[in-house]
């Protein structure tokens, strides 16, 4: 990414209130690092946000911003710079722009209309994060587009900073061949994911002989499907027990598939990534962010029109034909 070869030499102070191992974090700062920058992290392996809101702000109140060069803010920084954005502004400051609280609470997860009271905060807490920033990255250029242009955020700061897997727990593995066509899905079941299409797609395909679906996730009992491909659902898996699943499939569900969500269309899913660390052919939405990063090539990206179960059915069959004849 341009924007962090451009940031050298320099004391950074690295902020985040996600849980330190997380991975967005670790790649930031091994990047910043990469640059040669001496970075100070400061953020907290709770399980817990509360505490690790907490310790973060604890430790901001004694730290000495004149010690660094610049501040970077990583996941969520609408949960600090309202408190810290005078004290953190006096050196340059850096963002990244992970998600707005806007869109994800208004159009995503539709807690709140968009014009209502906290529809507009949440509105105006985006817009003054960004603002606050002298340079941003965010996960997608679709999204950065999004971002600069609801909340005015001027377009030459903001940097695409794309996701990465795991590689030390995701990567290619060999595994016995199936006796039926395994295909995988797994995810947390956010309305952006679309599994309603996955779960109209199998049963679409329940009756179809050699076939077999596994559900990783929590779906819940009155959504499991049941029918002659004998489908599989489990409600959680370690990363290390996942990608073993992941290994044994013969083609994996990506996503997102919900047309309805501008959201799922900006973004790429993070189990993209890891299908492909670990060789995996994946059927993508066919959505602008997507396109982004992969090209469908037959073989091992297919990609599929969103909110259209009827669609990802027959594609699903077309992969199995091919793939098993």
């Amino acid at each position: 990414m341009n924007s962090f070869k451009n940031i050298r030499d320099q004391k950074i102070l690295y902020i985040a209130t996600k849980n330190s191992d997380y991975l967005r974090l670790t790649q930031e700062i091994r990047m910043l690092r990469e640059q040669g920058n001496e970075v100070t992290e400061i953020s907290s392996p709770s399980k817990s946000y509360f505490k690790r809101l907490l310790y973060v702000y604890r430790k901001l109140l004694f730290t000495d911003i004149s010690d660094y060069d610049m501040s970077f803010v990583g996941f969520a920084p609408q949960l600090v710079l309202p408190f810290f954005r005078r004290k953190l502004k006096k050196k340059p400051l850096a963002i990244d722009f992970f998600i707005s609280l806007y869109d994800t609470f208004c159009y995503d997860r539709k807690k709140f209309r968009p014009r209502s009271i906290p529809g507009r905060l949440l509105k105006r807490l985006d817009r003054k994060t960004l603002a606050a920033a002298d340079m941003s990255v965010c996960d997608t250029k679709a999204h950065g587009r999004y971002f600069c242009g609801e909340f005015g955020y001027p377009a030459e700061k903001m940097n695409v900073l794309y996701l990465e897997a795991d590689t030390s727990i995701y990567y290619p593995r060999e595994t016995s061949p199936n006796e039926d066509f395994t295909v995988l899905y797994f995810g947390s079941v956010l309305p952006l994911q679309g599994v309603e299409v996955i779960l109209k797609a199998i049963d679409i395909l329940k009756d179809e002989k050699g076939l077999r679906f596994i559900f990783v996730g929590p779906l819940g009992k009155d959504n499991s499907r049941t029918g002659e491909n004998i489908t599989e659902y489990i409600n959680w898996l370690s990363q290390d027990e996942l990608a073993e699943k992941i290994a044994s499939a013969d083609l994996c569900l990506a996503g997102h598939f919900n047309g309805s969500i501008m959201k799922a269309k900006r973004t790429i899913p993070g189990k993209a990534y890891i299908y492909h660390a670990m060789g995996k052919p994946m059927i993508l939405g066919d959505g602008p962010a997507n396109h982004e990063l992969f090209r469908e090539d037959g073989k091992s990206v297919y990609f599929c029109n969103m909110s259209d179960p009827q669609a990802l059915a027959e594609l699903i069959l077309k992969i199995k034909r091919q793939e098993k004849s």
